[in-house]
Order: C-alpha cells, then sequence, then structure tokens
C-alpha cells in the first residue's frame, strides 16, 4: 500500500516522460566518467551522490506550484544580486576569480543561483503586462538582467554572465521583442566589443579568443586543448574506440578530460554512432520540455518553461561547438554529463520546475 501511494505520488509532480531522458543522460554520464577519470571509483562514487542530490531537488522542485515562483521571484532576484555583490567584498578566490562564498559549513557560487532565478524574475515580470511587449518594458527588463551579469563580469566570470544573459533574453524575446529593437541591441553590441577588448576583457579573455580564431599559432600552450580535442573526436570515426580503449584521455593528452571536455572523450570512444545516440537523448529531452512549453496554462509558465529548454539547448551548443573547434572555450560542461555537481543541480532544478508546470494543473493568476 506504502509503495502505491508513493508511485501515485511521484506520478503527480513529476513528468515520467521526461524524468526518463534525464535519467538516460544521467547514467550516461556515469559510463563515461569512469572511462574520463581512468577508473577512479572514488570520482564515479562521488558522482553518483551527486546525481542522487540533483534528482532530490528537481523532486523538491517539481513539486511546489508554479505559482509561488512567480511570487517569489522578485524577491530571490534582490537575494542573489545582494549575494553577488558580498561575492566582490569577501568572496573566495578560485582559479584567479572571486567566484564563491564561503560561510564556513559551506562554499557556493551565487551566479549558479542566477541562472534559475534570472529567467523566472524576468518571466514574472512580463507576465503582468500586455504581449507583445512594448518597447520601455524591454528596456525594463534588459537593464534587470544587465544588473547581476555587470557583477558577475566583475568577478570575472565572463563565461557564466553570457549564460545568464541569455537566459535573461531567451524571454524578452519570447515576450514579443521586434526585429527593429533587436537589430538596434545587436548594432550597439558591435559597436561596443572592441570598448570591452581593450579596456574590460583580461589577457585570458583574449587569449581564448585568439585561439578560438587559429588554435594552430600556439599548439604547445593556448591552443593545446582545442588541437588535442579534436583529435579525439576525429579518432573516433563511425563507432569510436570501444569503451576504456580512448588513448587521448586515458594518456593524459587530453586536458580537463572529464569536466569541459568530456565530449571529446565520449566520441572517441563511442564514435559517430555515440554521437547520433547522444544527440537523440537530448533531442529527446528539448522535444519533450517543449511540448510542455507550448501547453502550459499562462503567460508566466509559458514563457519560463520555453526560456529553460531554449537555455539548456543552449549549453549543449556551446559546449559540443567549443569542444569542436567552433566556438571559443568558455568553460562551459557538458549539459548533465560532465563531472561536478554545481551544474547538475542547477539544471536538475530547472527540469523540476518544468515538470511542475505540467503536472500542477490549477489556473495561476497575476
Amino acid at each position: 500500500m506504502m509503495m502505491r501511494l508513493l508511485s501515485m505520488f511521484k506520478r503527480q509532480v513529476l513528468d515520467i516522460p521526461l524524468l526518463l531522458g534525464v535519467l538516460a543522460l544521467m547514467g550516461t554520464s556515469i559510463v563515461v566518467l569512469y572511462s574520463a577519470t581512468n577508473e577512479n571509483a572514488e570520482m564515479v562514487f562521488s558522482q553518483v551522490i551527486r546525481t542522487v542530490v540533483a534528482l532530490i531537488v528537481m523532486f523538491a522542485m517539481a513539486s511546489i506550484p508554479p505559482k509561488l515562483y512567480a511570487r517569489w521571484a522578485f524577491a530571490g532576484y534582490i537575494l542573489c544580486t545582494l549575494l553577488l555583490v558580498a561575492v566582490l567584498v569577501a568572496g573566495h578566490v578560485g582559479k584567479g576569480a572571486e567566484r564563491w562564498l564561503d560561510l564556513g559549513i559551506i562554499r557556493f557560487q551565487p551566479s549558479e543561483f542566477m541562472k534559475i532565478i534570472m529567467p523566472m524574475t524576468i518571466a514574472a515580470f512580463f507576465a503582468r503586462r500586455v504581449l507583445p511587449a512594448r518597447l520601455l518594458p524591454c528596456i525594463a527588463a534588459i537593464m534587470l538582467i544587465l544588473l547581476p551579469v555587470g557583477l558577475i563580469v566583475m568577478q570575472p566570470d565572463l563565461g557564466t554572465a553570457v549564460l545568464i544573459t541569455v537566459s535573461g533574453s531567451f524571454i524578452v524575446y519570447l515576450a514579443g521583442l521586434n526585429w527593429y529593437l533587436i537589430l538596434s541591441l545587436t548594432g550597439l553590441a558591435v559597436l561596443y566589443a572592441p570598448i570591452h577588448w581593450f579596456f574590460f576583457m583580461y589577457d585570458y579573455q583574449k587569449h581564448r579568443i585568439i585561439t578560438f580564431l587559429n588554435p594552430e599559432s600556439d599548439p604547445l600552450n593556448k591552443g593545446y586543448n582545442i588541437i588535442q580535442s579534436k583529435i579525439a573526436i576525429g579518432s573516433g570515426g563511425p563507432l569510436g574506440k570501444g569503451w576504456l580503449q580512448g588513448t587521448q584521455s586515458h594518456l593524459q593528452f587530453l586536458p580537463e578530460s572529464h569536466t569541459d571536455f568530456i565530449f571529446a572523450v565520449y566520441c572517441e570512444e563511442f564514435g559517430f554512432a555515440g554521437f547520433l545516440f547522444l544527440m537523440a537523448l537530448y533531442a529527446a529531452v528539448i522535444a519533450r520540455c517543449a511540448y510542455i512549453s507550448l501547453n502550459a496554462q499562462n503567460t508566466f509558465e509559458r514563457l519560463l518553461s520555453g526560456a529553460l529548454t531554449l537555455t539548456f539547448f543552449f549549453y549543449i551548443f556551446v559546449n559540443v561547438g567549443m569542444v569542436s573547434g567552433l566556438l571559443p572555450v568558455v568553460g562551459v560542461p557538458l549539459p548533465m554529463i560532465s563531472y561536478g555537481g554545481t551544474s547538475m543541480i542547477t539544471l536538475s532544478a530547472a527540469f523540476g520546475i518544468i515538470m511542475a508546470i505540467r503536472t500542477h494543473h490549477k489556473k495561476q493568476s497575476f
């Protein structure tokens, strides 16, 4: 009887097709990580623990009615912005940047919370207005995006700043941003780019852009990672070298093989066939999220679910493009596959919100 009640409760708050897709990606992550970490059972066990935590977070987020997300979005935005200010004042330095808050018993990155809070806030902002959005609300939304993004750039963490900008911008676009304003903002961005390059970008960020344009110009230093990654992907062939048989990662040629460049390990061992399988898993998850977005009951739910879906696609696009040498290296992990808990928990929270939109059928008013 208890098992039957538990099963009924889970089915009430979890979307089963989406859950199965997410579990398939998590399972793939464990398999690939065992090889990418040179069969390091301790690291794999650590990832299993993170996966369990991520599933608990997803279940918790799915249990919350979407109307509560809309109600508390602005409060969450203010709190996260204050935490970002605290990072600049008393942040913990890691890898040359102040990105962490160390509270003694826990150390975390407030910018990760903003990946969820930002689209939620902008969605709540537009849900209270007539759509398609007019010029002034769009400008106000852009200002809401730029405030925390500016604080993140100052840490400096350009990769996360780009991801948060994109997640918020997707909401603005879905709210009906006209093409005249899109082209105008694009033009301003192009004009601002040289200013940012000469006055605000750090040397390591410039090196990433230069390496992207010509990695062979410094094959033993700045261009090493991307060259080795492309060798790993190309050597996989149609069917790959086989699980645990990848040479680029096992012989230590490929740096960050279990985090940012795990896609190269996967392609070397499973080849083009494995690539198609992984893309099919991603496509299934994205298709289910898109279906939920299209069938959402109100503006807030449609905007939020649509933006989270597009953001998940953007993460995949950036990592695959980065590892393949088609985009600059920005330190974005492969969603649900790379080693680490922060990204997985954040994405699981996003999937939980999408599930909540699907499974909570009560109408919401704004």
